[in-house]
């Protein structure tokens, strides 16, 4: 079986190994924030979260059955994908509003020692460092970067978007408002 994945914009020069460099994204859209542009996926309404363990912001494994009994936003994402950090600023506005849990999980093979660093470089202090070396979720999901998903109290996916996006404008707030927090 071949699982691949991976940035939804063309590949990026940045290497992994060099985590602490933020890809030139000016290129693409100037240095505006990003556009509500994302796909809107709701193909996997009901499906319940996967049962896959990642590293928590303490080095502890977790999982999104911890996050039950309030929704939770998941979003997948990495320091070498270009459109991961174009939205990451407007992901962590929403984390530091504290309505809704944002869980940002690194996809980088070096885990938290990659996204710990780079968050706080770029001052995302509401957005704790889970990472997934083994990249489960990412494959479990299907899910290229960035891709963020919805999950209601039960653990039950409501939408997936896949693609970057405005976390903060009126048609994000609209669909997070779909989660009841």
């Amino acid at each position: 079986m071949l699982i691949t994945g991976g940035c939804d914009r063309r590949p990026d020069p940045a290497r992994q190994d060099e985590a602490g460099t933020v890809p030139d994204v000016s290129a693409d859209a100037g240095s505006e924030a990003p556009q509500a542009a994302g796909t809107v996926d709701r193909s996997h309404k009901g499906e319940a979260a996967p049962d896959v363990a990642f590293e928590g912001p303490d080095g502890v494994a977790t999982s999104l059955a911890a996050f039950r009994g309030a929704p939770v936003l998941v979003n997948l994402w990495a320091t070498w994908c270009a459109p991961c950090i174009k939205e990451m600023p407007t992901l962590d506005a929403l984390a530091g509003e504290g309505k809704l849990k944002v869980v940002a999980v690194s996809q980088d093979l070096e885990g938290r020692k990659a996204a710990a660093p780079f968050l706080a470089k770029h001052g995302w202090t509401k957005l704790a460092a889970y990472a997934d070396p083994t990249l489960g979720l990412s494959t479990g999901l299907n899910a290229n970067l960035p891709t963020t998903i919805l999950y209601d109290a039960a653990g039950k996916e409501l939408w997936r978007v896949q693609g970057a996006m405005e976390w903060t404008d009126p048609e994000a707030r609209a669909l997070l408002g779909e989660a009841g927090a």
